[in-house]
Formats: C-alpha cells, sequence, structure tokens
C-alpha cells in the first residue's frame, strides 16, 4: 500500500487542534494541492476564501450550528462555487452569454468538492488534520452578508484544518459501510429492507444492534433535524436565482 492510499484510507474528521500555527508554506501547499485537482474545461468554476479575521471565523463558529471549534481552527478555508467570474469575463469580452444556469452551478460544485478533497489530502500528508463543515450551507442571508456573496456564488464547503491534539490522533475512525452495499455493476438497484439491516449492523460492530431503533434515533438526530431542515430552506434560497426565467 503506497503513501497516498495510506494517507487516504487513514483520513478521519478532527475538531481539536493544538495551539500551533500553520505556517505560510504549508497553507500554499495545501491550496496548490486544491487548484491542481480535476476541473471542468479547466475553468477553475470556484473561488477559496482563507479566512483570517478572527471576527468572521467566530461568526460563522454560530452559524454553522454554533461549533466553537470552528473559531479556535488556525487555518479555516471556505470553498465557493462560483459561476460569476467567467459569467463576468463573457460579458466584459462581449459575448452576449446567458445567465449562469442549475447545470452550471452543478458543474462548479463538484469542481468546488474535488478541489477541497485535494485540500484535505494534502493537509493529511502533511500532518495537519482537517474537517468539512457542511453546516457553511446554513443560515444563507448572514452568512451572505458577512462574505460579500454574490447571487450567482455558492459556499459548498467550509473546511478547517490544524494540527490535531493527541486524543484525536488516537481516537478511531468511524467505520465505513462494506463495498458489497456501495458498489453495484452497471445499473441501479435500491437495497431491501434485509440488506439495509445488514449494512448498518456489520458497520455498527454491534450483535444486539436493533436497526429500527438506531436508524429512528438517528434520523431524529440529524435528518429530521433544526439544522438540517435550515440547511435545506438556505440552499433553496441560495438556488432560486439559478431557477429564475
Amino acid at each position: 500500500m503506497n503513501d497516498i492510499i495510506k494517507s487516504l484510507i487513514k483520513r478521519k474528521s478532527v475538531r481539536q487542534f493544538t495551539d500551533r500555527l500553520v505556517d505560510k508554506s504549508v497553507k500554499d501547499l495545501i491550496v496548490n494541492s486544491a487548484l491542481n485537482a480535476p476541473t471542468a474545461g479547466n475553468q477553475i468554476l470556484y473561488t477559496i476564501l482563507d479566512i483570517e479575521d478572527q471576527y468572521i471565523k467566530e461568526k460563522l463558529a454560530i452559524y454553522c450550528d454554533n461549533q466553537p471549534f470552528i473559531a479556535k481552527a488556525p487555518y479555516v478555508l471556505i470553498f465557493l462555487a462560483d459561476c460569476k467570474k467567467w459569467y463576468d469575463a463573457y460579458s466584459y469580452a462581449g459575448a452576449e452569454p446567458r445567465v449562469p444556469g442549475v447545470g452550471d452551478i452543478i458543474l462548479a460544485c463538484e469542481d468546488a468538492l474535488i478541489a477541497a478533497q485535494n485540500s484535505v489530502i494534502a493537509a493529511e500528508s502533511l500532518g495537519l488534520g482537517s474537517c468539512y463543515i457542511g453546516d457553511i450551507l446554513e443560515n444563507r442571508e448572514k452568512v451572505v452578508n458577512l462574505l460579500n456573496l454574490d447571487e450567482y456564488v455558492f459556499p459548498v464547503t467550509m473546511v478547517v484544518y490544524g494540527y490535531p491534539t493527541e486524543s484525536q490522533l488516537k481516537r478511531d475512525k468511524p467505520k465505513r459501510f462494506d463495498p458489497e452495499f456501495i458498489v453495484q455493476k452497471n445499473v441501479y438497484k435500491p437495497l431491501s429492507k434485509d440488506r439495509l439491516e445488514k449494512m448498518f449492523k456489520l458497520q455498527s460492530n454491534k450483535e444486539n444492534y436493533n436497526f429500527e431503533d438506531e436508524i429512528s434515533k438517528f434520523c431524529k438526530r440529524k435528518y429530521m433535524s433544526d439544522f438540517s431542515i435550515e440547511m435545506n430552506r438556505s440552499a433553496e434560497e441560495y438556488l432560486k436565482v439559478f431557477f429564475r426565467d
């Protein structure tokens, strides 16, 4: 197993960091790794915000479901799907472009997320921990004002980075689902109840795993939570501009 594969398998979310600062040279390596990710037509349909302002970090910690570790992270990047810069370039060049549509923003989201993943693997290889913050999608109106976002710009994810504490280094990575339930051949087939029960039981490593009880609790805690509902509302508001006639 080579070092790249080891990093991919080893990497886990880290939410507690030491006070050690991240050197500019290390930050540059992380950003350059992100920029060298695959991108549709070499367009780089995203913008990366390097959040250094402590006030902004503290506000983001509140807006992103009240997670204080965000404000304490020594390095914070927000990956924005950005349809604005190409639309402006086309307009300035007199190309008479159509306004960005749903397909454009989805492609930009893909670009941004691929770049973000490159960044976390680069960070892992450099000894840094990282954590994706999907909650950046919450509180659209407040985040737009805080970051001065344009209507054709969408915050896909935020990632926080830092040197993990000893307890984080020792913490086990949560077990993933077995490939037999995730990889299908050629066409999609919904998993039966029995298969789903088996999938979750194997992941749990519990002999007495109760499917109905555990999944119901998870649904209430995550899927039906206030923050999940707010995330959907906020994302819908971001996307409305791309559905305009």
